[in-house]
């Protein structure tokens, strides 16, 4: 089944949203390499609502974000209302996906994100969803966990189905499982088959082989991947690649970010690329030495001298 704003035929690669990594360079980067879709970062409907600054810098896209859907958190109606409005009038977002999965404890004490999946919820949760969705210019899907503290995907989803998102994100956790465990494959899987939406499986991604596995056991038209993307970006190219990808690849993967943090935030992107820079160190020859190095590096010539030496071919 094909998801009507994507050009291409399923199965589909997603970036999933991941705060302080899947930032403007980063989606580019992916989008680049064989990413079919990304969303913003998560983004909270308070701060879209009273025009925070930081809030609109973290909306932009880059020009090879296309679809690019603005992941939104909400804790009450009124200003769900006012964040749609909002992004009704940004011609450059395509739509909208609806974060009920959210299972850090300040989105827990905050209301919003996975809290949403608990019963007592139940009447908030489809007040802001159909709020959304009806007042929204543009589609509007959803990202969701297994449910808060046991398990109620099924009928959740049909639940949002009823709504009337677009495609559902399935992660395939509980809120309280946080991210321990092993991803529920076979809950994924349920969904899939209770839902006449698209769904697209989240969680324990990392790899081509496990995509497919994922993919063919769920009978989901897609994955979205988050962690698995934090320091192989080039996951996506190995999808498209179906399989691994050369040396040669990932240094230009890694020199394309490099470049993207850079025009987009100036020469303090050689700081900020740090924690990229440490995770994409993994297992290459003198990693201690680069990051040591990487860490005194403050100039952009400087840093990109070092990837060019370790990260060579």
């Amino acid at each position: 089944m094909n998801i009507s704003i994507l050009k291409s035929n399923p199965p589909y690669f997603f970036l999933a949203p991941l705060a302080s990594y899947t930032d403007l360079p980063f989606r580019s980067v992916v989008k680049k390499f064989g990413c079919d879709m990304t969303f913003s970062e998560m983004i909270n409907v308070n701060a879209i609502a009273y025009n925070n600054e930081k809030t609109k810098k973290m909306m932009e896209k880059s020009p090879l974000e296309e679809p690019y859907f603005v992941q939104i958190a909400a804790n009450n109606v009124e200003n769900a209302i006012k964040a749609t409005e909002i992004i009704n009038e940004i011609n450059w977002i395509d739509g909208i996906d609806i974060n009920l999965g959210c299972p850090v404890n300040k989105a827990r004490r905050s209301g919003f994100g996975g809290v949403l999946l608990k019963d007592e919820n139940l009447v908030l949760l489809k007040e802001i969803v159909r709020t959304i969705v009806k007042i929204s210019k543009k589609p509007v899907s959803a990202k969701m966990r297994l449910g808060f503290d046991e398990i109620v995907a099924v009928d959740r989803a049909k639940m949002l189905e009823d709504l009337g998102i677009i495609f559902l994100t399935v992660h395939g956790r509980t809120v309280k499982q946080m991210y321990k465990g092993q991803a529920n494959y076979e809950k994924i899987k349920n969904v899939v088959e209770n839902v006449s939406v698209p769904v697209i499986a989240n969680g324990d991604i990392t790899n081509y082989e496990k995509a497919k596995y994922v993919l063919d056991y769920t009978g989901a038209c897609g994955v979205s991947i988050g962690r698995g993307a934090v320091g192989r970006p080039w996951i996506f190219l190995e999808m498209k690649q179906k399989g691994n990808i050369t040396q040669k690849q990932k240094k230009e993967v890694i020199l394309e970010h490099f470049n993207q943090m850079i025009n987009f935030y100036g020469e303090y992107g050689v700081v900020l690329f740090r924690k990229h820079a440490h995770a994409y160190s993994k297992g290459i020859n003198k990693a201690s030495e680069f990051r040591s190095k990487i860490n005194n590096a403050t100039k952009t010539s400087e840093a990109k001298k070092l990837i060019e030496e370790y990260f060579s071919v």
